[in-house]
């Protein structure tokens, strides 16, 4: 995020709580979704997200609940959303370092992750999942610590190799930290062995880590070196309504303007599998002709 943030959307753009709601029942009951992240943006600043998890858990069949999140605010909202009916949270956390920190997100907020962290694993929001992207020059030097801040609390780390989603468009595949660099260094610390569970069509490929607080799991989400485009089996709702059938997508399908114009569910599960059937075999980042998203992470939802 740029130090001067992103504009807002107007707020006539933004889907409401219950047009949220009706479209998340739509994905579940006609299109056969079975599991919900809630992202951004920051999904703990939106004022209804309470009454959007308590609804999406009544839906039938329940979904799987998560939520990915900077972590300010989870210390007090952990709990509410544990009750409302969440299963468990991603928080971004990229250093432990606390000025590293503070360059980075712009804000001396560290001690509230930490705190936020704490919260989600006492209110059984478990596997309790942390997001690391590995900048070079940054914080490439942190691969080690990380992992072993996980392991030592029972979190499960996530790398997410850096992809081309940044609001200013200056991603350069040649600065970034690839999954074998993420790899390498972690193996001169530590011992990590294949994980038996199939991954299926999750974005992260798993090791097991053996070792005094082992064995636990490490992910690594190589999106850009290693792509998964093949079993990706994921569709992106955005907050103004419209239908993203790949994070690097180029065009987006609207949903907003036939739900406020009196679209019956079925025409709305119509509309989002033909945006869906629309999907590219692949992201197409090794392609010369490949073209950044004009929404960034932020806007898209991870």
């Amino acid at each position: 995020m740029p130090p001067e943030g992103l504009p807002w959307l107007p707020s006539p753009d933004i889907l409401t709580d219950d047009e949220v709601i009706r479209l998340v029942r739509v994905a579940v009951e006609h299109l056969g979704v079975t599991e919900l992240r809630f992202t951004g943006g920051e999904p703990l600043l939106r004022p209804g997200l309470v009454k959007i998890i308590e609804s999406a858990a009544a839906l039938r069949p329940r979904p799987m609940l998560s939520l990915t999140t900077n972590g300010i605010g989870l210390d007090r909202l952990a709990g509410p959303l544990r009750d409302a009916g969440l299963d468990r949270v991603n928080i971004s956390l990229d250093t432990l370092d606390a000025e590293r920190f503070a360059a980075l997100t712009h804000r001396r907020r560290l001690p509230d992750v930490l705190a936020g962290l704490g919260a989600a694993a006492a209110a059984g929001l478990t596997p309790v999942k942390l997001n690391t992207v590995l900048m070079r020059g940054v914080n490439d030097d942190e691969a080690v610590a990380l992992l072993t801040f996980a392991l030592t609390h029972g979190y499960e780390l996530r790398f997410i190799e850096q992809m081309p989603l940044d609001a200013q468009h200056g991603w350069d595949r040649r600065t970034m930290v690839t999954a074998d660099e993420i790899l390498a260094a972690l193996e001169r610390e530590f011992t990590l062995l294949p994980d038996p569970v199939a991954r299926g069509g999750a974005p992260a490929e798993t090791w097991l880590v053996t070792g005094p607080n082992g064995p636990a799991r490490v992910g690594i989400i190589a999106s850009v070196t290693r792509p998964f485009c093949g079993d990706c089996d994921r569709t992106r709702l955005t907050a103004d309504g419209q239908v993203r059938n790949c994070l690097f997508a180029r065009e987006e399908s609207d949903l907003r303007t036939a739900l406020r114009a009196g679209a019956t569910d079925e025409v709305l599960a119509d509309r989002w599998r033909a945006a869906m059937w629309a999907k590219k075999p692949g992201h197409g980042i090794d392609d010369p002709t490949f073209l950044q998203p004009a929404r960034p992470m932020s806007a898209i939802g991870g």
